[in-house]
């Protein structure tokens, strides 16, 4: 498959952003989003010129840091999470787009970069705003005795997202299912001049329920890997580039047989997940939304590394899921 007069839309996980041993300053995020900027300019501006469309990213650290930020303020109203969402889009929007048009400006092309506030319809009704059914995690990586200080204090339910290390426990809410981005066809408009590269879905986008007409902010997280499928498949995209911490996708994650996946097809992956292979908020919302992406009339789907970005596009790097063996 030649990719490099397909679509390509790039899902950004939060470790490009914040890792998982930093407190989240200014200074660290701004580091890690200069890198990531440079490997995506590498990608569009390369030898090679993957044509890239879009861009969406996570914001778990810091929509979970700022919600903490107001828990524990003194006498500072706080506002809903569906507009502490819209300010890490803003926040880290406005950092992505800064740091790639720095990087464009290297290669001395006329590539534009805008950052946009979207919104991600959701339903009222949705199964997963069942108080058992929260799943995504939010905010910092918590020890066992950190999480149950947390949970007495706050009332939020914490969950273990990772079968080994210190700090596995974080806080989970509820992620409905995405069923709309509502600023599609602005966002449409920007993808089809090949000299913008368009930020959107920042977070899984703001939570947003429809009431009659009229659309209205909700208390949740959508899952940014869902967006990005969602995204990709509205915009006609032949290849989803998820970037998480790992290189390749594990079986037996954490486990002393755990092992690489170079490539699997859709019939295996939906296997994988029935056996249990993948955990909730960590690798299962991925390879849901390769799954999701496929089946709808993507041609590739791709997990791996920031730093593995280039050569899992070239074929020689990360986990390639495909509809059938065929790359």
């Amino acid at each position: 498959m030649n990719r490099t007069n397909k679509k390509i839309v790039i899902a950004l996980g939060g470790n490009a952003i914040l890792q998982k041993d930093q407190i989240g300053t200014h200074e660290e995020q701004q580091e890690n989003i200069k890198k990531t900027a440079k490997s995506i300019a590498s990608i569009v501006m390369g030898k090679h010129g993957y044509k890239v469309s879009a861009i969406t990213h996570g914001n778990g650290p810091q929509v979970g840091n700022l919600l903490l930020q107001q828990e524990f303020a003194k006498n500072m109203p706080n506002l809903p999470m569906h507009t502490v969402i819209a300010m890490t889009q803003g926040q880290i929007g406005y950092m992505l787009q800064q740091a790639l048009q720095n990087e464009f400006l290297k290669f001395k092309k006329n590539k534009r970069v805008v950052s946009l506030i979207t919104q991600t319809l959701v339903s009222k009704n949705d199964p997963k705003f069942g108080k058992t059914s929260a799943s995504k995690p939010i905010g910092p990586f918590l020890t066992e005795s950190d999480a149950k200080k947390l949970r007495d204090k706050t009332g939020h339910i914490i969950k273990k997202v990772k079968p080994t290390g210190e700090k596995t426990w974080r806080r989970v809410v509820a992620s409905p299912k995405p069923l709309k981005i509502v600023e599609l066809d602005t966002l449409k408009e920007f993808i089809e001049d090949d000299s913008c590269l368009p930020i959107a879905g920042g977070g899984g986008g703001i939570p947003v329920i429809k009431k009659g007409s009229s659309f209205e902010g909700i208390d949740c997280v959508v899952d940014k890997d869902h967006v990005a499928s969602l995204l990709a498949k509205s915009i006609g995209a032949s290849v989803l580039l998820i970037l998480t911490d790992v290189d390749k996708v594990k079986l037996n994650y954490g486990k002393p047989n755990e092992s690489n996946l170079d490539t699997m097809t859709v019939k295996t992956a939906k296997k994988l997940l029935k056996e249990g292979q993948f955990l909730e908020g960590s690798m299962k919302p991925k390879i849901q939304a390769q799954i999701d992406f496929l089946e709808s009339g993507g041609e590739m789907g791709i997990i791996t590394s920031l730093g593995s970005a280039l050569a899992a596009l070239n074929g020689k790097a990360g986990t390639i899921i495909t509809k059938k063996y065929e790359i």
